[in-house]
């Protein structure tokens, strides 16, 4: 049976699966780290989270739970594409990268199980939207033509807003077709009401002469003459080149540029984004710019711990969130330097420094073609893997919230960092690896 008769199908499941999906227990999500950023940054860590689950649970959290149905101004969804592969991430290393598997874009079901998955999730989380907020959905050709047909169901036919083109130059060329050189960008709106805020561009004047038209402002550059006019829905912007400073190595990564653009057309400084499949956390780097709040979600560890690591080089603000501590990837040994304590009771100075890392059996490896080249790098220089490390010198009990914290930049990292630890307190500190693997130890001073 064809597809497009077993639309219908797909429409009644989404319908029914939603009403199951709110009948059923909420979901739990509960602190694990808090970040508290740098001087610069005013605002509470609340005004970015990162949620580690599944986009379907989050979204019930976030309307029922956490309060914010109907509040979110801009959400930006870009889930697999239904390219029927693996997604590599590719992780920089001494003498040379490492490839690993970043997510699966594989279905059982073929086409329907996607459109399944992907249609309950968008009736979801439009009941965070606000009602004069915006959806953008981020496709390809493998499956937007069904997912418009999803949307024009979830939100109607004349919600419909945009379908914007983003064009770009990378990508491989074949001889049996046009190279494949653009995705696709659904934008829909909740209600007729949206908040739209214009963007303008340049628009080269015919043979790049002035046309001195009366009333029209014209301006020149190294190309020509131009006029200013509203942005068209065909955006031209390269993708994440390999030496770019946003480079994060996390497959599928979206350049900032055009995550910048969606969300200034949309929402006003201070607003709440939301983007619940986050992968390597572009909005969430863009709206901590643009001073916008967020909300991210991904139930990938590799995709939360390349958000965490993107904002701490930002020095925002943020909470993580997690349903439970899940077994960690990493284990380490650290050795503490013990300072003279301040007198009448005062902080210890302690000097915390990473002798070892090594992968548990569960931690994500790269794949065959570069393991002989990782277990060198683990033989002979395993701390050469560390992403980044933070310590909690006040550690709770329960919430990691680095007082120091050290993150990897142009292959240095520092391995040694210095902390005020309460007497008798305890240290809690947290390590990650390039491949987005992490592990968590605690250390009590007696």
């Amino acid at each position: 049976m064809s597809l497009a008769r077993e639309a219908a199908g797909i429409r009644r499941y989404v319908r029914s699966a939603y009403d199951r999906t709110l009948k059923g227990k909420t979901p739990v999500f509960e602190p694990v780290e808090e970040y508290r950023g740098d001087s610069l940054f005013s605002a509470g860590t609340d005004a970015h989270t990162l949620i580690k689950g599944d986009a379907a649970k989050a979204a019930v959290y976030l309307r029922d739970s956490a309060g914010l149905a109907g509040k979110f101004k801009l959400i930006y969804l870009d889930p697999p594409f239904f390219t029927m592969s693996d997604q590599m991430a590719v992780a920089g290393a001494p003498g040379g990268s490492l490839r690993h598997r970043a997510y699966g874009d594989r279905w059982e079901k073929g086409m329907m199980g996607y459109l399944k998955m992907l249609g309950l999730r968008i009736r979801l989380i439009k009941d965070l939207l606000a009602d004069d907020g915006l959806i953008f959905v981020h496709l390809d050709w493998h499956a937007v033509h069904y997912a418009k047909i999803l949307m024009d169901e979830i939100f109607g036919e004349e919600h419909f807003v945009n379908e914007i083109i983003w064009q770009y130059k990378s990508g491989g060329s074949t001889k049996k077709h046009f190279s494949r050189k653009h995705d696709n960008i659904l934008c829909y709106s909740k209600s007729k009401n949206y908040k739209f805020y214009p963007l303008t561009e340049k628009s080269y004047n015919r043979g790049l002469k002035p046309y001195r038209f009366k009333g029209v402002e014209e301006f020149k550059d190294e190309v020509g003459w131009y006029t200013m006019v509203n942005m068209k829905d065909v955006w031209s912007i390269d993708m994440v080149g390999r030496t770019s400073g946003e480079r994060t190595g996390y497959a599928t990564q979206k350049p900032e540029q055009l995550l910048e653009r969606i969300i200034e057309c949309s929402t006003a400084e201070g607003d709440l984004c939301g983007d619940l499949f986050c992968g390597s956390g572009t909005l969430a780097a863009c709206a901590a710019k643009m001073g916008r709040r967020s909300v991210s979600v991904d139930e990938s560890g590799l995709a939360i711990e390349t958000c965490i690591t993107r904002l701490i080089k930002q020095g925002v603000p943020f909470r993580v969130m997690s349903s439970g501590k899940k077994d960690a990837d990493l284990k380490f040994s650290v050795s503490i330097d013990r300072g003279t304590a301040a007198g009448n009771g005062g902080p210890e100075l302690c000097t915390v420094k990473i002798e070892t890392v090594q992968p548990k059996k569960n931690a994500r490896k790269p794949e065959e073609r570069d393991g002989e080249h990782y277990d060198e790098l683990l033989a002979e220089d395993p701390l050469s893997l560390i992403a980044a490390w933070s310590i909690d010198a006040r550690y709770d009990g329960s919430v990691h919230v680095p007082t120091e914290s050290a993150v990897r930049k142009n292959g240095e990292i520092a391995l040694a960092m210095t902390c005020a630890v309460p007497r008798g307190g305890a240290i809690s500190v947290k390590v990650t690896d390039i491949l987005g693997n992490s592990g968590f130890s605690v250390f009590h001073l007696d």
